[in-house]
């Protein structure tokens, strides 16, 4: 990790990005201790993780990088569709009304970018997984 995305992850970090991370872990611990939530815990686990350090991260399709499951077939298809409509939009639009409000500023540019990110991945999460930005460059 760049020395930047670090300054950058600690500040998302104290500004609220531990307290949407630890959202976000909580709903995996529920979604996991119930039968029903069970296949979307792993995907609210890994939106905590890439909210707790958005910066230097990637979101890519797991099937690039570890081959074919479960997550990237058409099981994973299914489980992204009821994602969407049972919580995927809202998420998406409360990252797009943060990013809007962070763009104001110069300073929030950065953290508004964050809010993009995280919004594509709150939309589909299922079946993909984070990467170092580095090595998405070198991989592809």
């Amino acid at each position: 990790m760049s020395p930047i995305a670090l300054i950058l992850n600690l500040i998302w970090l104290v500004l609220g990005g531990a307290f949407a991370a630890l959202g976000w872990f909580v709903a995996a611990f529920l979604m996991a201790i119930s039968i029903i939530g069970l296949p979307w815990a792993r995907a609210a686990f890994d939106n905590g993780v890439y909210t707790l350090w958005p910066f230097g991260a990637k979101p890519v399709s797991r099937d690039r990088l570890y081959g074919e499951d479960i997550g990237t077939g058409p099981l994973g298809f299914l489980g992204n569709i009821i994602w969407f409509v049972l919580a995927g939009w809202w998420l998406a639009i409360g990252h797009l009304l943060a990013a809007l409000g962070l763009a104001i500023t110069i300073i929030g540019l950065p953290f508004a970018w964050a809010h993009l990110k995280l919004a594509g991945f709150a939309l589909w999460p299922i079946g993909r997984t984070l990467a170092h930005s580095d090595l998405r460059r070198r991989a592809f």
